[in-house]
């Protein structure tokens, strides 16, 4: 890859702005970008030589918090003109990574009907298909024949998101089907778009949640997806790399959200920034650990009587925190790709319920074996048994309500659900265990 990175830097340095205008197309724009990530010098000299379309392709795939850097390095007349050459949805990305006063200045720079079109996409949910789809896309009427179809998309499509699709549109603009490209290939000239097209189309609701838009993409394998509002009329089109942008996000947001981090911190952020993103979740642990060691210091005087407690308790409590988070991280899961509803939960949960007492069940046993051998008293291993198997079904239980109770007040069960969980089992684990040490202590002893 280097040694391609050099290639590409040597052939920018050497080629006249014509030359690279013959062969850009041999050089990926993500390849380019990690070129110029790779520059101790200004890169302002090679990227002036690319032409605006390229720029455009550059910026698209640069990370959200560079985009605007790579367009603020042009004058404003070719700022313009890169500007042109952008999709709607990739406007839309670069204006939602920077501030009112850089948004206005772009917009600016656009022509005035292009400026009301990406005005309208910005007062949209940045989360909702609205807020990602594209407004290029190719639009015909059913009464049109194949051979003017052709000699339509000869003219509309390079302006296009996709042309994999066509869409069949009426008067008043509402989606009345689609037509594969493959289709009109293949099909007789005088042949009417009528007669080939689906009429079964299925559409992507306006406000609809970009999670749910990636699982409906997953659900039918599309290439791309028109956008309707409530009266059908199609105002866009999502297409597949659109939603793989989607899973990553999301899939970023729960792993760090699940750690208690801002999804927006950086390996390369500030000090400040990472400090205000994970220490309000620190507290919240340290607050949780205080309960479970507010717990233990019940049983003090039990722990002084019979120290071998103190050496089985992290056992109970951590084996009860990691079933919990298996059940937990399915049912988050679940909830995130709409495999969990109301009709299917008691079923779930049932089977949740079924594997913690199996679990608890056999850990329970071997643990009680365990703590037999250890101590060599057959109601030490009774206790811990016990504690075991109540813990473990509790954990199968909380890692099951919490996050549905969190998603029903508003609060992502991403974000919260582990730490619940973790103090539920951290809590009842040390209860049980020290509570039933407790009230056989003679026998112990």
């Amino acid at each position: 890859m280097r040694e391609e990175l050099k290639e590409i830097l040597l052939f920018m340095q050497e080629k006249t702005s014509g030359e690279i205008l013959e062969d850009i197309d041999r050089f990926h724009p993500v390849d380019f970008l990690e070129m110029l990530s790779e520059m101790e010098d200004n890169p302002l000299g090679i990227l002036e030589k690319l032409p605006n379309d390229y720029i455009a392709l550059l910026i698209d795939y640069a990370e959200d918090d560079e985009k605007y850097g790579l367009l603020s390095l042009f004058s404003e007349k070719r700022k313009g003109k890169i500007i042109d050459e952008m999709s709607s949805d990739e406007l839309v990305d670069l204006l939602g990574s920077i501030d009112e006063e850089q948004k206005e200045a772009i917009i600016l720079n656009m022509a005035d009907e292009d400026a009301e079109e990406v005005k309208e996409l910005l007062g949209y949910d940045a989360d909702s298909a609205g807020g990602i789809m594209a407004t290029e896309f190719i639009a015909i009427k059913e009464t049109m024949t194949i051979s003017e179809t052709i000699n339509f998309l000869r003219t509309k499509a390079p302006d296009s998101e996709t042309p994999y699709y066509i869409y069949v549109l009426d008067d008043n603009e509402v989606l009345k089907g689609v037509v594969a490209l493959r289709d009109i290939i293949v099909s007789d000239p005088q042949t009417l778009i009528s007669e080939i097209m689906n009429e079964n189309t299925i559409s992507i609701p306006i406000d609809m949640d970009q999670e749910t838009v990636s699982n409906t993409f997953e659900k039918y394998g599309f290439m791309a997806m028109p956008v309707v509002d409530n009266f059908g009329i199609m105002l866009g089109i999502i297409t597949a790399d659109d939603v793989m942008e989607i899973i990553k996000d999301e899939y970023t947001e729960d792993m760090f959200r699940l750690a208690g981090l801002d999804e927006t911190e950086k390996l390369s952020g500030s000090i400040p920034r990472a400090v205000k993103s994970r220490l309000p979740w620190l507290i919240v642990n340290l607050i949780t650990a205080i309960l479970a060691a507010a717990t233990v210091s019940l049983f003090e005087g039990t722990i002084v009587r019979i120290v071998a407690l103190a050496t089985f308790m992290p056992i109970v409590a951590g084996m009860g925190g990691n079933a919990g988070t298996q059940t937990l991280t399915l049912v988050i899961r679940g909830i995130a790709l709409g495999e969990l509803t109301f009709e299917n939960q008691k079923e779930i949960l049932i089977k949740e319920a079924v594997i913690g007492v199996i679990n608890g069940a056999f850990l329970g046993l071997t643990v009680a074996g365990l703590g037999y051998f250890w101590v060599q008293n057959a109601y030490f291993g009774l206790v811990i048994g016990v504690a075991m198997f109540l813990n473990l079904f509790v954990a199968a239980i909380s890692g099951f309500f919490i996050p549905i109770m969190l998603k029903k007040i508003g609060i992502d069960p991403a974000l919260a659900s582990a730490v619940f969980v973790t103090t539920v089992t951290d809590v009842l684990g040390f209860f049980f265990f020290l509570g039933f040490a407790t009230l056989m202590i003679t026998h112990l002893i």
